[in-house]
């Protein structure tokens, strides 16, 4: 069993932030990079919000800076995953996917939050290049484009309206004849004119050659088929956190998320962080995540020396 200082679980800019501060406080951390290195990042093509890079970057590549930032500074990477955690004994113990067990003084939990996606033909296939999970991320690449969103909740009718300020027309399609939204979001999006509704609607498949072109949909009432045409297809049907190996372990809230203290990374367990989406069903950006992953290094860093 193989003793650590400081185990970073997860990556991804939460995780990769965490690592950078961590290394550069000299506690030579080893980070599992789980069975999606960079995290949803990997998944998106331009990424045009992150500070410093004027003229944009991919997302796979500002993922690997990260990583090789962190890596200049003494990070360990291990490319595993960690299935099964003890926190009830110090140090604590984890269980990696491919066997073996290593001990570590602190935790930092950076594991993210999985969109949930509908798993229809086209749609993994378009991925970044028009079918999307965050308007917030990729709506600026709608302007004056006609989009499709998925979904009848609070998540749909924020990211429609959201996407109004770019696209010329919204197009929603929600499976029933009523929205689950709350009702300020329900009267913002219907009052909008830029948004309109296709009810009993559920997508088939995306189309498209070379990115998006259209939805195929089908009415559930009628079974009548038909394509939609669009530049972009949003699936707006919430995320799920990545915590199920946590589930007894720390305190979870209703959705799954990690619990933290106020303005704090810390949880319910002295000696275990979180930060990044596995703690944030708000904001979901990368470089909230990133600002979350330098708290928690800098938490881990004071708790052991307070230990030590």
């Amino acid at each position: 069993m193989q003793a650590r200082k400081v185990a970073i679980i997860g990556s991804g800019p939460a995780g990769y932030t965490a690592a950078i501060y961590a290394a550069r406080a000299d506690l030579a951390p080893t980070m599992f990079l789980g069975l999606q290195p960079g995290g949803q990042l990997t998944l998106t093509s331009d990424v045009e919000n992150w500070p410093g890079e004027a003229d944009g970057v991919l997302g796979p590549d500002l993922m690997e800076k990260l990583k090789k930032q962190a890596g200049r500074f003494g990070t360990t990477f291990v490319e595993d995953e960690i299935v099964a955690v003890d926190f009830s004994q110090r140090p604590f113990v984890l269980t990696q996917g491919k066997g073996g067990t290593v001990t570590a003084d602190a935790v930092i939990i950076a594991t993210g939050a999985s969109a949930r996606w509908l798993g229809i033909p086209g749609e993994k296939e378009f991925q970044g290049k028009g079918v999307s999970a965050c308007a917030t991320c990729d709506g600026f690449f709608f302007r004056d484009k006609k989009v499709v969103v998925v979904g009848g909740g609070d998540s749909a009718m924020e990211e429609a309206t959201f996407l109004t300020k770019f696209a010329r027309e919204v197009v929603v399609l929600v499976r029933s004849d009523k929205l689950r939204a709350s009702k300020i979001m329900q009267e913002r999006a219907l009052k909008n004119p830029k948004i309109s509704f296709m009810w009993f609607t559920e997508p088939k498949e995306v189309v498209g050659e070379g990115k998006v072109t259209g939805v195929k949909v089908v009415n559930s009432q009628t079974g009548e088929e038909s394509l939609v045409s669009a530049d972009g297809f949003f699936v707006a049907i919430g995320h799920e956190p990545n915590t199920k190996i946590f589930e007894g372990k720390v305190a979870l809230d209703v959705k799954q998320y990690i619990m933290h203290a106020p303005d704090s990374s810390k949880t319910s367990v002295e000696g275990v962080f979180a930060c990044g989406d596995v703690i944030d069903a708000h904001y979901r950006q990368a470089v909230t995540a990133a600002g979350s992953g330098c708290m928690a290094a800098l938490e881990a860093e004071r708790w052991l020396a307070v230990q030590e």
